[in-house]
C-alpha cells in the first residue's frame, strides 16, 4: 500500500437529502427524516469520520404526482439554516453546509442568516446556491411565476454579488448596490462571521452552471462520477478557472454516491443488488415512468415492457415534468437499453435512476476512492446512505481506516478551525475580486 503522505488528500462529505431516489424507507433501519436526533446523528458521525461537512437538501414545495405528495418527498422536513445553526452547538468541528434557492430568495436576508451561521459555528458555514426555473415551485412565493433558463443564473450572480457587497460593508455604513434583478439601498447591519463569506457549493451542470462555478463556487457537488464523464468535467472547469484567476486547486470536486459493503466482494455485489431493488419499488418504477410519458400507467406490469409509444403531452403534472422533448429523448435512451439488454420497466428505472454506487469490501472501496482521487477527476465524494441516520456508521467504521492506512486520508482535523481550512481552500473569491453589480 502507498502510504506517502504527498498523496491527494480524500474529502468526504455527509449527506442527508430530502429529495432522493436512495433512502430505502422499508427497512427497519429506517429512521425519522425530521427528528432533530436524526440530523445530530448523521453530523456527529460524519465528524468522527473526520469528514469535511454534513450538506442538507432543500425542498421549496412537496413534488405532486397524480394528485398524491410524490412518495420520495419529506413531509414536515425542517429548514435547512435553522437546522444547521442547531447542529453547530452538537458538533465542533465538521462544516454545515445548506441549500438554499437563490431564484426565490433576497441577498439582504440571505447574507444575515449565512453570516449568522458561521458566527454560531465558528466558521463552518457554507451555501450551496441552487436555482429554480419552474413555475410550480415559484407559486408558493409572492412573485411566482420563475425565471427563464437564461436569466436564473444572472440572478444567481447578482444574488451573490449582493450578499459578498454586505459581507465586505462596514456595519453601519450606506450601502447600495445596483443590477439587472437585484437593487439595494440600505444601511449595512451584517456583521460577517470567522470566514467572511460562506464556503459556496454549485451543483448546476449546464455551461451557465459551469461558468458560474469557475467564477464563484469553491466546492462543485457533480453529478459525474463515471471516470470519462469525470474527467470532461474537471477539464472542462479547469479551463473555465484560468479565465478568473483561478486554478483547478482552488475548487473541490466531489460527486455523489452511494455505497455497499461486503466482508467478500460477492457478498458486496448482493448488497448493492438488494438496496437497488428496494430502492425502486413496483410503485416508485410505475411512478417513475408515468413522470416521463406523462399518462397514466398503472395498468403496466413493473416487471414487464416498458411502453412502446411515444410520450406525449404531461396529462399528470404540469409545470413539474421536463418538456416534452427532452422526455421523448428520455424515452428512446431508455427504450434502446431495455431492448439491447432485455430489462423490465422496473430494472430500466433502476438502472437509469440509482446514483453512482462504490461497491466492494472496505479495502476495495478505499482502493478505489484514493485512485479517483489520485486522477485529479475528483477530490473525493459526498456520500448518500441509502438509510438516514444510521447508515453512515459503517462506512466511517470500516472504510475510513483503511484510507488513513494509504495515506490519503486524515487522522485529525487541521488547526485552522473554519471550514474553508478543513477543504484547504484559499481565501473565497467573493472577498478577493471585484464584485460591482455588473
Amino acid at each position: 500500500m502507498n502510504n506517502a503522505r504527498t498523496a491527494r488528500q480524500v474529502h468526504l462529505v455527509g449527506y442527508f437529502p430530502g429529495v432522493n431516489h436512495s433512502t430505502v424507507w422499508s427497512d427497519p433501519g429506517s429512521g425519522s427524516q425530521v427528528e432533530f436526533d436524526s440530523f445530530a446523528h448523521l453530523a456527529r458521525t460524519a465528524e468522527r469520520g473526520l469528514f469535511d461537512y454534513v450538506f442538507l437538501a432543500e425542498g421549496l414545495r412537496l413534488r405532486e404526482h397524480k394528485g398524491e405528495i410524490h412518495d420520495l418527498d419529506v413531509v414536515g422536513r425542517p429548514a435547512a439554516l435553522p437546522l444547521l445553526s442547531a447542529l453547530s452547538t452538537v458538533t465542533e468541528r465538521i462544516g454545515l453546509v445548506a441549500t438554499v434557492n437563490s431564484t426565490f430568495n433576497d441577498p439582504a436576508d440571505l447574507a444575515r442568516q449565512f453570516a449568522t451561521l458561521d458566527h454560531l459555528s465558528a466558521g463552518r458555514a457554507g451555501w450551496n446556491v441552487v436555482t429554480s426555473s419552474e413555475a410550480f415551485f415559484g407559486a408558493n412565493f409572492r412573485r411566482g411565476g420563475y425565471l427563464d433558463r437564461n436569466d436564473r443564473y444572472d440572478r444567481a450572480a447578482e444574488v451573490l454579488r449582493a450578499a459578498a457587497a454586505l459581507w465586505r460593508a462596514r456595519p453601519g455604513a450606506e450601502f447600495g448596490f445596483r443590477g439587472a434583478q437585484i437593487r439595494l439601498d440600505r444601511v449595512s447591519g451584517v456583521t460577517p462571521g470567522p470566514q467572511g463569506a460562506p464556503v459556496i457549493v454549485q451543483a448546476g451542470d449546464s455551461a451557465d452552471g459551469r461558468e458560474f462555478a469557475a467564477e464563484y463556487a469553491e466546492v462543485v457537488f457533480s453529478p459525474h462520477a463515471d471516470p470519462e464523464p469525470a474527467a470532461r468535467l474537471a477539464a472542462d472547469l479547469t479551463e473555465r478557472l484560468a479565465r478568473f484567476g483561478r486554478t483547478r486547486e482552488d475548487l473541490r470536486i466531489l460527486p455523489s454516491a452511494t455505497f455497499a459493503l461486503g466482508d467478500t466482494e460477492a457478498e458486496a455485489q448482493e448488497n448493492a443488488r438488494e438496496i437497488a431493488r428496494a430502492q425502486v419499488t413496483p410503485q416508485t418504477a410505475i411512478a417513475t415512468v408515468e413522470r416521463i410519458w406523462g399518462r397514466d400507467l398503472s395498468n403496466l406490469d413493473p416487471d414487464g415492457p416498458l411502453p412502446h409509444e411515444e410520450p406525449g403531452e404531461d396529462e399528470l403534472r404540469r409545470g413539474q415534468a421536463p418538456h416534452l422533448g427532452e422526455r421523448r429523448k428520455i424515452a428512446a435512451d431508455w427504450q434502446e437499453h431495455a431492448q439491447a439488454e432485455g430489462l423490465s420497466l422496473r430494472e430500466v428505472v433502476t438502472r437509469k435512476i440509482s446514483s453512482f454506487t462504490l461497491v466492494g469490501t472496505p479495502a476495495a472501496v478505499a482502493e478505489r476512492i484514493a485512485a479517483d482521487v489520485a486522477s485529479g477527476r475528483v477530490d473525493g465524494y459526498v456520500l448518500v446512505p441509502h438509510l438516514q441516520p444510521h447508515g453512515l456508521d459503517t462506512f466511517v467504521d470500516r472504510v475510513i481506516p483503511e484510507l488513513q492506512e494509504r495515506g490519503v486520508y486524515r487522522t485529525e482535523y487541521p488547526e485552522g478551525t473554519t471550514l474553508r481550512d478543513v477543504l484547504d481552500l484559499p481565501r473565497s473569491p467573493l472577498l478577493t475580486r471585484d464584485i460591482r453589480a455588473n
